[in-house]
Parts: C-alpha cells; structure tokens; sequence
C-alpha cells in the first residue's frame, strides 16, 4: 500500500530524516585513518539517543548495528567491527533515525584521505545521480523516471554498474514501505507519483560490473569484481513540478571539508616533523 503523507506527517518525516544528517555529519567529524568502524556506529548510536531518536536499524529483521558501514567495495549493508579506516578508503554509510512516530533514511559516501581520481569521479556521479532522481519525484510522473534519470547518467552516460538487487524504498511509519523505487528502468512505467508520497531514493552504482554477491553473513553486498561502489540516499517528498529532499547533505559536506582540512594540516605537520 502506498501512502499519501499530511502536511503535518511530511513534517514529522522531516525532522526524523533531518537527525539522519545531523548524525552523518558527526560521523563526518570524525572519520580518520586508523578508526574502527564500531567505533563510528557507537558514536551514533548515542547521538541518536541524546537527540530523543531511536536507530531505525537496531534490531531491524536482526541486524544488531545503529548503522551500516560499507567500506570500498562493499555496497551496502555492511557490518561495523574491527575494520580500520586506510588512508584511500571509501565509507558508506547508511542510517536511519526514528523520531515521533515516523522514520527518516539516508546514505553518504566518505572520501577518507587521499582517494584515487577515479574513485572520487564516482562519489561525485552518484551523488548527482541523486539529486537528478529527487528532481524526477514530481507528481504525475511514474518511479520508471526516477529510475530511468539515476541509470541514464551513471551507466548509460557514464559507463558505471547500477545494483539491480537492491532499490529504494517508501518510508514513513515503517522504515521500508511501497513503492519499491528501482535504480534502473524506463520513462512512463512503473507506480504513478502522487504529492505527498516520501521515498527514499538511493542510487548503489559500482565502479565496475553491476553484479554484487551476498557474503555468509547474510547481509553484506559486495561487488562480484570487489571494484569500489558508492552509495548516496535522501529521504524524498513528491511534490509538484519536482521532488524535494527531506533530509540534506549541507552541513555533512561541510563537517567533511573541515574534516579533511584539519587532517591534512596533521598529516603535514608529521611529515615535517619526520623529515
């Protein structure tokens, strides 16, 4: 079923998927070479609850993290633990925030250090892959225009793999609802967009095939010729004329700037003290 959302419920959404990005961008504060990954899910955890949310992910059909860690060429669901960040490295990661009865949802690919050219050209097409697909969200259009927008730009333009086996999502009082939001497809097919349905739209592109495989876990996806893939999501509302965000990248994109400042003055200063 799919639901039409209230000015009122898309608000309540809002501030949920607004505390995803607060939470992203601590996350952006403290990314460094040498971290553990649990030790990232441990900090949202408690931001998460300080801030009066809930991890939508905790205990979600099992998973036992607050977020999903997705180092290099794992795509998504990846389990936080023991790995250590390496200079070169990229990190998505996947959270979920659960607040006034409703949940928000969104993804953000992490540049850790000094990354290979290619391999940033991919975080930057994702990401506008995106932002293209929010554009699409409008009403009266059909999921096949979001789905269509994301995979003419990043495979057809771009040569990238699009993840056939995994899509986004409806969210609201349930982190996954309908409709299912397909990161490949046609214009005019598929479910027709009605304003005040939120999706969640999240382009999962590899920078090689499009194969993925799932490890023994049961829930780590990872790209069937282990090249890097990036992963970007935003909470979305249909609106008229065209989609709109609900959750943003702003203040996660300026935490990592300030981040990756900060670590290249350290970095500097080592190297000169080594000399």
């Amino acid at each position: 079923m799919i639901h039409i959302r209230s000015h009122e419920e898309i608000e309540l959404i809002r501030k949920s998927a607004l505390m995803v990005s607060a939470t992203l961008t601590e996350v952006a504060k403290i990314l460094k070479p040498g971290m553990k990954t649990i030790e990232i899910d441990r900090m949202a955890e408690q931001f998460i609850r300080d801030n009066g949310g809930e991890p939508s992910f905790k205990g979600y059909h099992g998973f036992k993290y607050s977020l999903c860690i997705s180092p290099n060429e794992v795509v998504v669901h990846g389990f936080p633990g023991d790995y250590e960040l390496k200079d070169g490295d990229i990190l998505s990661v996947d959270c979920g925030v659960y607040m006034n009865g409703y949940h928000g949802d969104s993804a953000y690919t992490f540049a850790i250090g000094d990354v290979k050219p290619e391999v940033l050209q991919l975080l930057k097409i994702t990401k506008e892959s995106l932002y293209r697909g929010v554009e699409q969200a409008a009403n009266n259009n059909r999921v096949g225009d979001i789905s269509y927008a994301v995979e003419n730009f990043t495979n057809k333009i771009h040569g990238y793999g699009v993840v056939r086996e995994l899509v986004g999502h409806g969210v609201g009082k349930r982190l996954h609802e309908d409709p299912q939001v397909p990161n490949y497809g046609r214009r005019g097919e598929g479910k027709r967009l009605k304003e005040g349905i939120v999706i969640a739209i999240e382009p999962m592109i590899n920078l090689g095939v499009k194969e993925v495989y799932t490890m023994e876990d049961g829930w780590t996806i990872v790209t069937a010729d282990h090249k890097p893939s990036a992963h970007f999501e935003h909470t979305t509302a249909v609106r008229k004329g065209k989609g709109e965000a609900l959750s943003s990248f702003a203040p996660i994109e300026a935490a990592e700037q300030a981040n990756k400042e900060l670590n290249s003055s350290y970095y500097a200063a080592e190297a000169t003290a080594n000399a």
